[in-house]
């Protein structure tokens, strides 16, 4: 993390002042250090430049660490499987199973072959129109936030898809955030090999309680990260104490009457946030003023699955055919 965020931050448990202890420095950024709350003395450090500031008391399911041990272990277990996965030429691999090559790839430090399979594999596991529109909106918000000023903070980064946007076509630092640290270490690798990590810090916290303080966030953006934290109620007011401008979110939303789509995505306790519906409710409710912005509509197909890793899928909706809906969320 760098220096700058210091000012920002507080404990994410009481609220309290940090005592910062730096114990390693590389320019402008904190590589080793521990923050302890002088209130209720809670320890955070920072490790090879990512700073923790996770609380126990939150139950986390973190899919990143899940999905990469179960992949290590199946392949550890099944060698044979491993040598097709990675031995063949991409081309003759399904398009799932080009896209979990780019994960083992990633894992061993081979990023330009990673990417190289991604690459290849996005076209096969999306339809045209679901590139496309995903495509405008994280455009959307670049354009938007040219004039502004002061680090962008981005919510629920993942696989870092806006993060790597944000730091190629703006001037201003970025802060990648996820709750899973694991998907923060290969933030930091990826974007190491990109050129673009002295843009970007990473700080991992659960976005239901978070390190800034009040009103410590000038521009907040997530793309389609809100759908995937638990209780959105409370997140939305959680992320209107620290966001003194504005919240950019790359959304889509299914239609109310996609009934096969919605009874899925309702027993996954996932439909507060991908309905348009629901989603500008409770907003409204955590006191934001929110405005769709660049809504376009385009056709989305369940994602194919492995042929190689006993048909394990990429995404979980949708379940069937449908035409979502996607937009960028402009919160204030």
């Amino acid at each position: 993390m760098h220096d700058y965020l210091i000012e920002m931050l507080e404990c994410p448990a009481c609220h309290g002042e940090l005592a910062w202890t730096i114990s390693e420095r590389r320019g402008g950024r904190i590589e080793s250090a521990e923050a302890r709350c002088v209130g209720c003395a809670a320890s955070y450090p920072v490790r090879e430049g990512i700073a923790l500031f996770l609380t126990p008391d939150l139950p986390r399911n973190d899919l990143w660490e899940q999905t990469a041990g179960r992949l290590s272990r199946y392949l550890g277990e099944h060698p044979e499987i491993e040598r097709q996965l990675i031995d063949v030429p991409l081309d003759a691999l399904a398009p799932a199973d080009q896209f979990f090559r780019a994960l083992v790839l990633e894992e061993r430090g081979n990023y330009a072959e990673a990417q190289a399979a991604a690459g290849l594999a996005y076209p096969g596991l999306y339809t045209p129109q679901y590139l496309a529109c995903h495509e405008s909106q994280m455009a959307c918000i670049v354009e938007q936030l040219r004039a502004s000023a002061g680090p962008v903070i981005d919510l629920a980064s993942g696989r870092c898809s806006l993060v790597e946007v944000l730091a190629r076509r703006l001037g201003q630092p970025v802060v990648a955030t996820d709750f899973s640290p694991r998907a923060l270490r290969r933030d930091r690798q990826w974007l190491e090999f990109l050129g673009l990590y002295d843009r970007v810090s990473l700080l991992s916290f659960d976005a239901r309680r978070t390190p800034f303080r009040d009103g410590a966030v000038k521009t907040l953006t997530t793309n389609l990260g809100l759908p995937n934290i638990a209780e959105p109620g409370n997140l939305l007011r959680e992320l209107r104490r620290v966001v003194s401008g504005t919240f950019w979110a790359v959304s889509h939303f299914y239609a109310e009457g996609d009934e096969v789509n919605a009874t899925a995505i309702h027993e996954a306790g996932l439909a507060p946030l991908l309905f348009r519906r629901s989603a500008l409710e409770l907003f409204a409710a955590a006191g934001w003023q929110v405005e769709v912005v660049n809504s376009q509509k385009g056709r989305a197909l369940p994602t194919p699955r492995s042929e190689l890793l006993g048909g394990a899928g990429i995404d979980g909706f949708p379940v069937a055919e449908t035409v979502l809906e996607w937009c960028v969320l402009v919160a204030r």
